[in-house]
């Protein structure tokens, strides 16, 4: 199965939906075009392949995610204004890295600093 997110006029993902292989081939070859062709035939819109596996466009879409076509790939909605984007998975890092013990953190972006979780 392959998977395919529609893009508003601003490249933000608005649905991703799955598409059967066999929609994909082309003489025996699965391409991207055909199955771009086959959800505009279904539901019209801006079209393009994601991978469940991230293994094309660095992550897999979801609703609310952004498609930057310089850098190929999918980045997620960014969950605070401090965080950096990282380049090599296009993924929100927080300027401070997060702790590497088994406890429990959320962001305290007014701080700046992870916060353990009350138990």
């Amino acid at each position: 199965m392959a998977h395919f997110a529609q893009l508003n006029d601003n490249n933000v993902v608005t649905q991703v939906i799955v598409v059967a292989n066999q929609e994909l081939l082309d003489n025996g070859i699965e391409s991207e075009n055909k199955g771009i062709q086959f959800c505009q035939s279904l539901f019209g819109g801006n079209w393009i392949q994601t991978s469940y596996s991230g293994t094309i466009r660095k992550n897999y879409a979801g609703v609310g995610y952004s498609y930057d076509s310089t850098r190929d790939a999918f980045i997620p909605p960014k969950p605070f204004d401090s965080w950096i984007l990282n380049e090599n998975t296009c993924l929100w890092e927080a300027p401070v890295p997060r702790p590497l013990d088994s406890l429990d953190y959320f962001w305290n972006e007014e701080l700046q600093q992870w916060e353990k979780v009350n138990e």
